[in-house]
Order: structure tokens, then sequence, then C-alpha cells
């Protein structure tokens, strides 16, 4: 079913800092989408964040209406496309005091088998939250703020930068680690698969499987981690995959040699074959035209292969930051939207299907990133100016892509123009004050 899904935002939340919603962004704030994730049961599960920060208003401002803030917010959608319910906390998260979330960078959302939502941030934050959003129920935080904070490996309690979920139930992770590059902070580096629960009570062991960057630098005894493995030791110094993804194309980035690449979050294409994606070094003058490579690995860290038939300059996710991969893993498909296409790959990584942004049919899709698949496959676009989440049914055979993305553009007018009649947004913000806010 063809659905679109507004990013509201609370009503108190806008009515407590009498947030003025004609105004530009260039003001000093602003609503930014994060993440999407769809349960088994229908339900879809949004994650975007709103801020102000105004010239000249200090940290210690106590007036609600002028202060400086941050937030994220959880919304949670029914299979009716109804707005259930969501959950607020301040952008820092357990560092700001009044938060339980562990908050950080490259925020993300995993709905877990038994139903519980992941909040994962980098670095090796996860925390679990109720399927209704009322509560917090577990954090596994790194407290890892190097190099602003000192570090005690044991204060900390870490996970994962992100988490995604294979049709069995693994946990397909991604664990950051100190001196990736040479940097002197904390940078995503290894992916790997955890085959036990995560719960309040207990987490897995994540069994590591690849890596970035083979060699990160000045580790000691600090940076071994206990909860991510290589060959049944824990993971640091000179213990991890090798060779690494970039050792295995070296060759294919003449210009840095991969030096200060990154690694997005990985999908899965079935229980044992994922996409791993790592792009190159980016520029401030621009960087269309850098290398990028979407490996195929399998659960024995064995790169097998990539999606194919993407070129460099004429198909470059740089251009406009567009990283993002979702996978349909029951019917092995993967998916990529940037500003020039949307393509779409077989498990062999043959590519299936390309929606070409200089068709006028599929122009808009200029105008939405790719959030994620539900586990029925349902493609979850978000478009970032107008704040509308459209959720695409999947085609069993890819050679319907097309007709099935046509289709939901067109519905998607329709629906669009509906919704405003119904909420009233104001330039294309939604305030919601039916369903229930949760303060976590």
């Amino acid at each position: 079913m063809i659905q679109t899904l507004p990013l509201a935002l609370p009503g108190t939340l806008v009515d407590h800092h009498r947030i003025d919603l004609t105004a530009l962004y260039s003001k000093g704030w602003g609503v930014h989408f994060f993440d999407v994730a769809g349960a088994p049961n229908g339900e879809v599960y949004a994650l975007y964040g709103v801020y102000r920060h105004t010239y000249g208003v200090t940290d210690e401002e106590p007036d609600p209406e002028k202060a400086n803030f941050g937030y994220r917010v959880i919304t949670r959608y029914s299979a009716d496309a109804e707005v259930l319910g969501s959950a607020l906390f301040r952008t820092g998260g357990a560092d700001e005091g009044d938060s339980a979330v562990a908050d950080g960078g490259d925020i993300s959302l995993c709905v877990l088998p038994d139903g519980i939502l992941a909040v994962s941030a980098k670095p090796n934050n996860t925390t679990l939250v109720a399927p209704d959003l009322s509560r917090v129920l577990a954090v596994y935080d790194s407290k890892d703020g190097r190099p602003f904070e000192q570090f005690t490996p044991a204060e900390g309690d870490p996970f994962a930068c992100s988490v995604s979920v294979t049709p069995s139930g693994r946990l397909l992770c991604t664990v950051a680690e100190y001196g990736v590059w040479r940097y002197g902070n904390v940078l995503t580096n290894l992916v790997g698969v955890a085959d036990g629960a995560l719960t309040a009570d207990t987490k897995p062991v994540i069994n590591t499987l690849a890596s970035l960057d083979p060699e990160p630098a000045r580790h000691s005894d600090v940076d071994l981690r206990a909860h991510a493995t290589h060959q049944g030791a824990p993971v640091g110094m000179a213990n991890r995959p090798r060779p690494a993804l970039t050792e295995l194309v070296a060759g294919e980035d003449r210009l840095s040699n991969w030096h200060s690449s990154r690694l997005g979050r990985p999908v899965p294409l079935s229980d044992n074959l994922f996409v791993v994606p790592f792009y190159a070094k980016t520029f401030r003058g621009g960087s269309r035209g850098q290398p990028f490579v979407f490996a195929l690995v399998n659960d024995q860290g064995e790169m097998t292969g990539r999606l194919h038939g993407l070129h460099e300059w004429r198909d470059s996710p740089f251009t406009g930051f567009c990283f993002n991969l979702a996978a349909d893993a029951h019917r092995g498909h993967a998916f990529h939207l940037n500003r020039y296409g949307l393509y779409a790959w077989n498990r062999a990584g043959v590519l299936r299907a390309k929606l070409d942004t200089e068709n006028k049919t599929f122009k808009p899709l200029t105008h939405f990133v790719l959030g994620a698949c539900a586990p029925n496959g349902d493609l979850l676009l978000v478009h970032t100016k107008q704040h509308l989440i459209l959720r695409i049914p999947a085609p069993d055979d890819l050679t319907g892509l097309a007709a099935a993305v046509e289709d939901a553009l067109r519905a998607y007018t329709r629906r669009r123009t509906a919704l405003k009649k119904e909420w009233g947004p104001v330039n294309w913000h939604w305030t919601q004050t039916s369903a229930p806010v949760h303060r976590i």
C-alpha cells in the first residue's frame, strides 16, 4: 500500500519554545531527517531532529522562547499511517542530564526481532526503547568521548554504531575504533555479526568480519573491544580482519589510496551476505568522481563481489552526499538513491534497474533520500523539504520497479494535497497534538 507519513513535530514542543515555523532555516533553526525503520507488524518509526541556534543567545538563557535547543524526535506510525506517538530527547542525550539515551553521531534506528527499538550512534552507543516509545529499557554507552574526555574502559558498556537485522534475526553491526586513519577520535571501522539476542539484560558478542583501516594508530590495551572479537580474541591493537576492504581494492583510489575514507552503514542481502559500502575521502571543493565501493561480503568475511554498474562520475553518490543503501533481504534486492537515479541490484550484484532522474517521470526523486526497506520489502523514501515519508510497495521482480515508483510518485502528489488540507502545515512543517509525547 502506498502511504505518505508526515515527520510531525510535537505541538507541545513548538509551543514551549515558540518556534517560528515561518522562519527561514538561515535564521538559525531547522528540521533534519536521520533515519526510518519498519517493523514486521507494518508499523514505521522515523527519527529526525529539530534545533535552534540564535546568534547572541547564550547557553544559559532561561527563557525557552529565546533559548537555543536541539532535540531528537522519534515518531511511531501505525500500519494504517496514523501517528501513534512520539518520543523526545535532547541532542546529547544522557550527556545533557535529562535523558537516558546514549546519543552520538550518525544516529540510526533498528527494530529488533522482539519488536524493541534500538537507537544506535557513534561511538558504539546503543539504547533500547520500548515499542510504544514510553521508556528506555537499557543503555549500552561506550563513554568514549576522546579526544575531548579522558577514556576509562571500565566506565563504559559499548555495543554498536549501527544495527540491522537479517531475515533469521542475526544482527549486522558496525563498530568504531580509536585512531582510524591516524585521527585522535573514535570512527566507524569494523563490520560484524552478532548471533545472540540484544536485550535489556544481555548483549551478544559481535564477530567482526571486515575492516576499513587495517592498522589504526596509537592503540594500547585500553582500545581492546571485549564485546567485539576476531578469531576468538577481542578486537584492537593488531587483531582485526585482514586484508581490510581498502586493501582489497587498493589500486582504485589513485588520489589518496583510501586514506580518510569512510565506512557506510551495511545492509543484509540475506542471512549470510551483506552489502558493505565505503567511500573515498571528501573534499571541500567537491568530491564528484571520487571512488566508492558497494562490496558484497559473506559471513565468513570474504569479499565475494560488489554491486556493479555505477559510474564514478555519472552516478556519483558524493553529489548531495547520498550515501544510504537499503536492502530487501527476503527477495535479495539492494537499492541506492542519489541525485542521478534510483538503482536496484539482485543478490549477485547485477544492476537490474536504473530510474534516471533526467527522465521527467523520475525527476521528483531528486528531492527524496533513501531511508530503508521495511521488513516486507517496501521502500521508505523521505522528502527532505516537505518532511514526508513515501512508502512504495516493493515488486517481486525488479523489472516492475519503474512502474511501482511511477505510481507512487503520482499518488504522492494526491496524498500530499489531502494531508495539507487535514494537517494545515506551515512551510511544510507538520505539528501533531493528538498522540502522546514521551520524554526519554
